[in-house]
């Protein structure tokens, strides 16, 4: 299960939006939420808590990047 996650919009023109091990979500704390388990060229591999089988999708279907409680957010 996911601890508690502070939600902030992702930023699409940073130099690098998101990275391994980041949690996505179309919604801010909405389901589902995924991990990132790689990035590439606009693209993520990602799994889910419920459904943890990779899957690749476009980086624009995604809203929010979450952090940890505790990890520092940039």
């Amino acid at each position: 299960m996911f601890r508690s996650v502070d939600w902030m919009l992702l930023d699409p023109t940073a130099a690098e939006p998101v990275a391994v091990g980041d949690l996505l979500s179309v919604d801010a704390g909405g389901m589902p939420i995924y991990r990132v388990t790689k990035v590439a060229a606009g693209h993520v591999w990602v799994g889910g808590e419920r459904d943890p089988a990779e899957r690749e999708m476009p980086l624009e279907v995604f809203r929010w990047r979450g952090a940890s409680v505790g990890q520092a957010a940039a």
